[in-house]
């Protein structure tokens, strides 16, 4: 293994990688942007609501992703009313075709992430929070949304390195990120071997951070779920008399 090549190629790989990244973060913001409110609707009562938004993730969720890469890329250019829109001047460039399929796509698939999440938050949480004369808007802020994400959290983060690595099909679409750029470096040097070695081991550095910044996310939501320290005992014992002492002073 030519170990001198594949550092040779480190600086051009790390080029590729920006737009990977480029791709990867703005395709989980937007689709995040566009899952928390489906997701909400997803959980409603009313079926027309619901059942709209289950067709929209089923067809991302049950097709390909390359299948909806190609169907934006070539086909968006065979509508003439699209090619004589103002949405013709972002479709025609292969960078917002990818970020548009990878965003619709990943917002299906956290959309249904989030709706177990929100179908997960106990009974008793919604309760109490009716109980205290929460309006509904209130208890989605305070309460649902909070708790439904947490609970979606382990599988959400799961998805965000599915995305990370689904956003190497860009290169198909002539987009030069990582694994496209190590193809051309490829198609030079003669040498797949420590290319794509180099490549996997920067996706792997990549992957290992998201996983990393969501484990401490997700110790930092769940602490309060942490059991007492037995030295805390007598903080809780101090706070529990607080709150029978004023349930005293409120009672008729």
């Amino acid at each position: 293994m030519n170990l001198a090549l594949m550092v040779d190629v480190l600086p051009l790989l790390c080029e590729g990688m920006l737009l990977t990244a480029q791709l990867t973060l703005a395709s989980v913001a937007i689709g995040l942007f566009i899952a928390v409110p489906l997701a909400l609707l997803r959980t409603s009562p009313w079926p027309v609501f619901s059942h709209a938004i289950f067709l929209y993730t089923f067809l991302f969720r049950g097709t390909p992703l390359l299948v909806q890469l190609f169907l934006v890329y070539y086909g968006a250019g065979q509508v003439e009313w699209i090619r004589s829109s103002v949405a013709w001047s972002m479709l025609r460039e292969p960078f917002w075709c990818a970020l548009i399929t990878f965003s619709l796509n990943n917002a299906a698939y956290t959309t249904e992430i989030l709706r177990g999440g929100l179908r997960a938050v106990p009974s008793g949480e919604v309760e109490a929070a009716k109980a205290l004369g929460m309006p509904y808007a209130l208890r989605i802020r305070r309460i649902i949304l909070p708790a439904g994400f947490r609970l979606a959290l382990p599988a959400y983060a799961n998805e965000v390195v599915l995305m990370l690595k689904a956003s190497s099909l860009a290169s198909t679409i002539t987009l030069m990120e990582l694994t496209g750029t190590a193809r051309k470096i490829v198609a030079q040097t003669f040498s797949p071997y420590e290319v794509f070695i180099s490549a996997a081991l920067i996706y792997l550095g990549f992957t290992f951070v998201i996983v990393h910044l969501f484990g401490r996310l997700e110790t930092r939501m769940a602490k309060h779920q942490k059991r007492a320290e037995p030295g805390n005992n007598s903080q809780l014992r101090a706070r529990t008399a607080g709150i029978i002492s004023a349930s005293q002073k409120v009672a008729p």
